[in-house]
């Protein structure tokens, strides 16, 4: 058993949020459509905004998106880092620093992305319901926990 599909598993048998966002971003990693599309609520109105890109509504345009972005690169190499959470009972919205390895004209880089993921609580488990993503740079990863002095 693969451990993206345990997480998958865990968050279907009452797991957390937690490990439905790790089920993500490991299904990203392989490049794996399937468990990827597994980690998503089956509601129509899911949403994913890639940095960039449109509002996708529904699995049938998010499944989209990702299968173009797979099949340019094979898998997203994105780590999730400095991960925020709002949980409660049902819903959870965790805020994320996401760090992804790019190749560009100059060789292998480093991206930031700055993530908001929603879950919600379903019949089915824990289960995605809001990707939205920005673009983002790693100065991000120091937070402002505190309001400045002037405001203008």
């Amino acid at each position: 058993m693969s451990r993206s599909k345990s997480k998958l598993e865990a968050a279907t048998l009452g797991g957390t949020p937690d490990d439905i966002e790790a089920a993500f971003y490991e299904a990203m990693q392989s490049g794996d459509i399937e468990k990827l599309m597994a980690c998503w609520a089956d509601e129509d109105d899911i949403v994913c905004i890639h940095p960039g890109g449109p509002r996708l509504i529904g699995a049938g345009a998010i499944r989209a998106a990702f299968d173009t972005m797979f099949s340019h690169g094979g898998s997203i190499h994105a780590k999730p880092e400095h991960i925020r959470r709002v949980d409660s009972l049902a819903s959870a919205v965790h805020h994320v620093l996401e760090k992804v390895e790019v190749l560009t004209a100059d060789g292998p880089a480093q991206a930031y992305v700055l993530a908001t993921n929603v879950y919600h609580k379903v019949a089915q488990g824990w289960r995605l319901v809001v990707h939205h993503a920005s673009p983002g740079t790693q100065g991000e990863a120091n937070e402002i926990s505190q309001p400045p002095q002037v405001l203008h």
